[in-house]
């Protein structure tokens, strides 16, 4: 017989193996159920238990769902912790959507540097974005910051177009904020032009599916969708800098 600390022991044992094929087997039940039921939903790249008893998060690409451990109902929302007051949704798809600033080819980005410039920003933004030309007005205000912005024409052939002449002005940082915040059309590019680049930078922004413009990333990788004021990028740029 198996003294008493010994079945304590074994119970342990066959509760770690259990525990992992449960969370298998009902991921396994969810991904049947909801692609049988749901046909037009798009591919499930993740399926992984959240932080609530008895609920799943359902990934696909970095929009969140939740559903049971059989996949017979789908919630869409937030989930929050009313402890700590926490948008546990929010946390997960800013993890989710991080980037590594370092790996970030800025040598395909304008570049425009204010005071120091000892501070760095990227920016994916289309030239006919309202609110991109909205963050450009708000972004003259902040200190100390370089400014790398990614060329990210999505909203049409007259972006692409434009796109191109900023790219290829002989100081595409000036002839860029000229029409941004001033309205004053970029000239017409002449003759050759590498604008390599700006494909380049739709490949970038598909890869870290950027789907709309103005985003805006930190340091720290963390970003933030839509034209912030000025306040709240400063903000966003201090918390970056503390992580990092």
């Amino acid at each position: 017989m198996f003294p008493r600390t010994g079945w304590r022991s074994l119970g342990a044992w066959v509760l770690a193996l259990w525990v992992p094929c449960m969370a298998l087997a009902n991921e396994a039940t969810i991904r049947k159920n909801l692609t049988e039921r749901l046909p037009n939903m798009p591919p499930i790249d993740e399926v992984t238990k959240s932080p609530v008893p008895g609920l799943y998060e359902v990934r696909i690409g970095n929009e969140l769902l939740y559903t049971d451990e059989a996949g017979n109902y789908v919630i869409q929302g937030h989930v929050i912790d009313t402890k700590s007051r926490t948008d546990l949704t929010e946390a997960r798809i800013a993890k989710l959507t991080q980037i590594d600033f370092a790996s970030l080819p800025l040598k395909d980005a304008i570049l425009i540097k204010q005071g120091s410039g000892t501070r760095k920003l990227v920016v994916f933004g289309d030239p006919n974005c309202g609110y991109c030309k909205r963050l450009e007005r708000d972004l003259q205000a902040v200190k100390d910051v370089s400014i790398y912005t990614f060329l990210l024409p999505i909203l049409g052939p007259d972006s692409s177009a434009k796109a191109k002449d900023i790219w290829c002005a002989k100081e595409p940082g000036k002839i860029w904020r000229d029409w941004m915040v001033n309205g004053v059309a970029p000239p017409k590019s002449i003759g050759k032009c590498d604008i390599a680049a700006i494909e380049r930078n739709l490949a970038l922004g598909n890869r870290h599916r950027v789907q709309g413009t103005p985003a805006v990333v930190y340091e720290d990788g963390s970003r933030s969708p839509g034209a912030l004021p000025a306040e709240q990028i400063e903000s966003r740029m201090a918390a970056a800098a503390k992580k990092g």
